[in-house]
C-alpha cells in the first residue's frame, strides 16, 4: 500500500522544518501530487499485467483471443458496457478466460473425446461426460474381434445396470435412433455419428462446514445437527428441517485429462446401489456397508454419534456400522450395533432399542442452481469501518479469541458496552452510537427468541461468517401473542440479516408503537433501513418430509406501520404482509432483487395487505421469480421477472413493468416486452392480415394456446427441493431468452444459461470430427 507522504518523507529535514513552522502547506500539496503518482504507477503495473491473460482486467480478454484467432459466439448476445457491473458479469460468459486461454491447446486435441467435457468445464462451467452413443447400439460382433465392453443386452439380474439406464453412465444395448442428437427439434441418441455431452448444472453445497482445525474429523464443533422424528424417535433426516433431500457426490478431481468423468468426478446424486458396498466371505454374501469413496472424513458424507454403538466408540462412526437401505417408507429396521442410511432420501435409521442419546450430527452435501439463500457459500460481507464484531458459536473450542454461546448473549454484551459508553461520557451529547455486527462462526441450530430493539443511529448485523449456514430455530415460546423474530429501532437506525436460514416463525419488523390519549406523543423516529440478504426465510414456517409447508398461509416477514425501507437480496422468502395506516405514512419501499418470494402457492398471496387487501407499499422486483399472487399499491419497477399468479396493482399511474413474464388478468403499470403479451400481439398481428379467412373461435383458440404456451414451468416449485423454482427444458424460449440482455427471466438471470448453451453448442460443433453429432443433454 503506497504511502501518501512519502514524496514528502523525501525532502531534506530542512525543508520538512520549515514546512512545519508554517503549518505543513508543502506536505498538503505533494500529498495531492502523491496521489496522482500512485494513479501512473498502478496504471504501468497494470499494463503490464494486461500482456498475460492469466493477469489482465476483463476488457483485455477479448482483445488477446483475437490475437489467436479467437472468435465469439454471437448468437450466445453482444457484450455490455463494461462500465456496468451486470454488463461485466455478461461479459465474462459471453468470453470465458479460461476458454480464450487454452484455445491454442484445444486445437492440438481437436477430435478427442475428453476435449468435449473440458470445453463443457471451461466454455459453460458445467461439469459433464461425453458418451459416443455408437458403443452403445445392439449389433451381433464377430467372434474374432469380440468388444465385451460394448453394450449388451440387459440382464435382469444385474440391478446397478439396470439402475443407470437412459443415463450418462448407462452400459446397455439400444437400437438404432435415427434421429440427431443436436436437433432443434425433438433429441435423438443412439446412432452412429452421435456424440451426447452430459452436462450438470445443479451445484453441490456442503452442510456443514467446520469451524474445528482443517481436517479435524474427530470434533463436530460447527457440523449440524440431524432432524428427529417426532413419532419415531429412532429415525433421522439428514436436513435439519426434517425434509428429505437426495445426497450428492462431493465430485473428485480427475488425474488424467484424458480419462472420460465417472460417478465419482461429478456432482452426481448419490444411489442406492452406487452407495452399497457387498462384503465376501468364502464366495458368501456376509453383509453389506457404505462404500468408502463415498462415505468418511474428507468424502461426501460423515455420521457423527457421541457414545454410540457403545462409551468411547470411534467417531465418526466407521463405513463397517453404516448400512445403505432404501427407508423411503421408513420400514427398514436396523439391526443392532448398526445406522441403516437412504442416500436418495436423505433419512437415517438406528436400532429401535440402540438410540443415539447424545444426539445425531452430520456432514453431506445437497444440491441448488446458484448462491441464493442461506448456504455454504462464499459470499462478500460488508459492514461500517467503525463496527465491534461480538462472535457466536457453539461449543468453540478454546482459542485466543471469546465466543458467546448464543445470539442473545451477544446482544447483551453488546448493550453492556453501550451502557459503558454511555457513563463514561456522562453529558457529551455529541456521543457517537456503536456500530455491532453479531457474526456467527458455526453451522449450528440457535432455538431461541429474538428481539432486536435500535436506538436512534445505531447499526448492528446478524450474519454468518462466510461459508457457514447457521440456523435460527423460533418456536412458540409465548402462549398469549404470536412469536416472531422482532426487529424496531428509531431515527436514523438500520439493521441487516446476512447468511442465515430462518425456520418455525416470522420476522416481525414493527415501527414505534402510537401513544395512547393520556401519553404525550414524543417523535423518536422509526427504522431508516432493513436488509435481507443471502438469507432463507421458510416459506410456510416449516416443512413435512416430503417438502409440502406446514404453515402455508403464514408470511415470513411481517411489516407493520413502519417507514423503513425494506431490501431484500438474493434471499429466499415465504410470503410478505404489509400493515400500514394510510393516513399516517407513506407507502413501504420494498426493493427485490436476485430474490425468490414463495407464497406456496398461486392460490395464495406472495405480497398483501391484511385480510388479502392490497398492501400499503411501493415494490421494486428485478431479476426475482414470484410464486403468489401479489398484491401491491404500487410498482416503482419490475424488470427480468416471473410472476406465476396475477399481479394486481392498486396504483397504475406511475412505474414501469419490462421484460416479465405476467399472467394474463394482471392490473399492472405499462408494461415493455412482456409476455404473453408480446406473442398475443403477434397472433392477432397474423389474423389481421388473414384477413377474415379464420374464424372468431378459431382466433380466439389460438390466443389461448400461444398465451399457455409461453407460461413459465419450473422442474420444481417446493422449496427443498435440488430443482427448486429451475425453468424446465420444455419451457418456452420467449421465457429462457425474455430478458432484457437475452438471458432468462426469473431469480436464475445471472447464471446466464442461454448464454453458456450456446457457446457450449458453438464449440461442440467446431471441436467434434467431421462426420459426427454432438449434443448438450441435461443431466440436471
Amino acid at each position: 500500500m503506497n504511502k501518501p507522504e512519502r514524496l514528502y518523507e523525501l525532502l531534506p529535514v530542512v525543508y520538512r522544518q520549515r514546512d512545519a513552522e508554517q503549518g505543513y502547506p508543502l506536505r498538503a500539496l505533494l500529498q495531492v501530487i502523491t496521489e496522482q503518482v500512485d494513479v501512473v504507477e498502478d496504471d504501468i503495473a497494470q499494463l503490464y499485467e494486461n500482456w498475460f491473460v492469466e493477469t489482465c482486467e476483463d476488457w483485455v480478454v477479448p482483445y488477446i483471443g483475437d490475437l489467436i484467432g479467437y472468435r465469439q459466439v454471437h448468437e450466445a448476445g453482444e457484450p455490455g458496457d463494461p462500465r456496468l457491473p451486470q454488463a461485466r458479469a455478461l461479459n465474462k460468459i459471453l468470453i470465458p478466460r479460461r476458454e480464450v486461454a487454452n484455445t491454442i491447446a484445444y486445437r492440438r486435441r481437436k477430435g478427442t473425446l475428453a476435449l468435449l467435457e473440458l470445453l463443457a468445464n471451461n466454455v459453460a462451467g458445467w461439469p459433464a461426460r461425453a458418451v459416443e452413443f455408437y458403443k452403445l447400439l445392439g449389433w451381433t460382433q464377430h467372434l474374432n474381434h469380440q468388444r465385451p465392453h460394448r453394450g449388451r443386452t440387459a440382464d435382469l439380474r444385474n440391478g446397478n445396470a439396470l439402475d443407470l439406464l437412459d443415463g450418462p453412465f448407462d452400459r446397455m444395448a439400444h437400437t438404432v435412433d435415427v434421429r440427431r442428437v443436436n436437433s432443434a427439434r425433438t433429441q435423438g441418441r443412439f446412432n452412429i455419428p452421435s456424440v451426447g455431452v452430459f452436462v450438470w448444472r445443479l451445484k453441490t453445497y456442503s452442510v456443514s462446514w467446520t469451524s474445528a482445525e482443517a481436517g479435524d474429523w474427530k470434533s463436530p464443533v460447527g457440523w449440524t445437527q440431524a432432524h428427529c422424528q417426532d413419532e419415531r424417535p429412532h429415525c433421522y433426516t439428514f436436513s435439519v428441517l426434517g425434509t428429505d433431500t437426495p445426497l450428492y457426490n462431493s465430485p473428485q478431481r480427475e488425474t488424467d485429462p484424458t480419462r472420460i468423468a465417472e460417478e465419482l468426478n461429478l456432482p452426481t446424486p448419490i444411489r442406492r446401489r452406487a452407495f452399497e458396498k457387498r462384503v465376501m466371505i468364502k464366495g458368501r454374501l456376509d453383509h453389506t456397508e457404505a462404500w468408502e469413496a463415498y462415505y468418511g472424513p474428507g468424502k461426501s458424507l460423515v455420521i457423527w454419534a457421541p457414545d454410540w454403538p457403545k462409551r468411547g466408540a470411534e467417531q465418526p462412526l466407521p463405513a463397517n456400522l453404516v448400512i445403505p437401505a432404501d427407508l423411503s417408507h421408513w420400514h427398514y429396521h436396523a439391526p443392532r450395533n448398526h445406522v441403516a442410511v437412504d442416500p436418495e432420501t436423505g433419512r437415517l435409521v438406528f436400532p429401535v432399542n440402540q438410540l443415539p442419546k447424545k444426539g445425531v450430527v452430520v456432514y453431506y452435501q445437497y444440491a441448488f442452481s446458484a448462491d441464493i439463500g442461506g448456504g455454504e457459500y462464499d459470499r462478500p460481507l460488508a459492514q461500517p469501518a467503525d463496527a465491534k464484531t461480538y462472535r457466536v458459536a457453539q461449543g468453540q473450542s478454546p482459542t485466543t479469541e471469546r465466543y458467546y454461546p448464543s445470539i442473545q448473549a451477544a446482544l447483551d454484551e453488546w448493550s453492556k458496552d453501550k451502557m459503558a459508553l454511555r457513563q463514561a461520557a456522562a453529558g457529551n451529547e455529541g456521543l457517537k452510537p456503536i456500530s455491532a455486527v453479531i457474526e456467527i462462526a458455526d453451522s449450528g441450530v440457535y432455538t431461541e427468541p429474538l428481539g432486536v430493539e435500535l436506538e436512534q443511529g445505531e447499526y448492528l448485523q446478524i450474519r454468518a461468517a462466510n461459508r457457514v449456514r447457521p440456523v435460527i430455530r423460533l418456536l412458540d415460546y409465548l402462549p398469549d401473542r404470536p412469536d416472531a423474530f422482532s426487529i424496531t429501532g428509531k431515527r436514523a437506525s438500520r439493521f441487516t440479516l446476512d447468511g442465515l436460514l430462518v425456520a418455525g416463525r416470522s420476522i416481525l419488523i414493527a415501527g414505534p408503537e402510537p401513544a395512547t390519549d393520556d401519553e404525550q406523543p414524543v417523535d423518536e423516529g422509526d427504522l431508516c433501513d432493513v436488509t435481507i440478504r443471502h438469507c432463507t426465510l421458510v416459506p410456510g414456517w416449516s416443512l413435512h418430509c416430503d417438502c409440502e409447508p406446514c404453515r402455508p398461509n403464514e408470511p415470513s416477514l411481517e411489516i407493520e406501520n413502519t417507514s423503513a425501507h425494506i431490501a431484500i437480496e438474493h434471499s429466499i422468502l415465504g410470503s410478505i404482509l404489509v400493515v400500514a395506516d394510510e393516513t399516517l405514512q407513506d407507502p413501504v419501499l420494498i426493493r427485490i432483487s436476485d430474490s425468490i418470494l414463495d407464497a406456496t402457492s398461486d392460490e395464495l398471496e406472495a405480497l398483501s395487505g391484511p385480510e388479502r387487501e392490497f398492501a400499503f407499499a411501493s415494490l421494486t422486483i428485478v431479476r426475482s421469480t414470484a410464486i403468489g399472487k401479489l398484491l401491491t399499491h404500487a410498482i416503482s419497477l419490475a424488470e427480468n421477472s416471473i410472476f406465476s399468479a396475477p399481479v394486481t396493482v392498486a396504483r397504475r399511474q406511475s412505474g414501469c413493468v419490462r421484460f416479465c413474464y405476467v399472467p394474463p388478468n394482471s392490473r399492472t403499470p405499462r408494461r415493455y416486452e412482456c409476455q404473453p403479451d408480446l406473442v398475443v400481439k403477434a397472433a392477432a398481428d397474423k389474423f389481421a392480415q388473414a384477413q377474415g379467412t379464420i374464424s372468431e373461435a378459431e382466433r380466439d383458440a389460438d390466443l389461448a394456446s400461444e398465451e399457455l404456451r409461453v407460461e413459465p414451468e419450473f422442474n420444481s416449485t417446493r422449496y427443498g427441493t435440488p430443482t427448486y423454482c429451475q425453468l424446465a427444458e420444455t419451457c418456452a424460449e420467449e421465457i429462457k431468452r425474455g430478458a432484457d440482455d437475452e438471458s432468462e427471466m426469473g431469480a436464475f438471470h445471472d447464471l446466464y444459461q442461454p448464454q453458456r448453451t450456446a457457446n457450449l453448442r458453438a464449440r461442440l460443433d467446431e471441436y467434434t470430427p467431421a462426420g459426427m453429432d454432438a449434443g448438450i443433454i441435461y443431466a440436471t
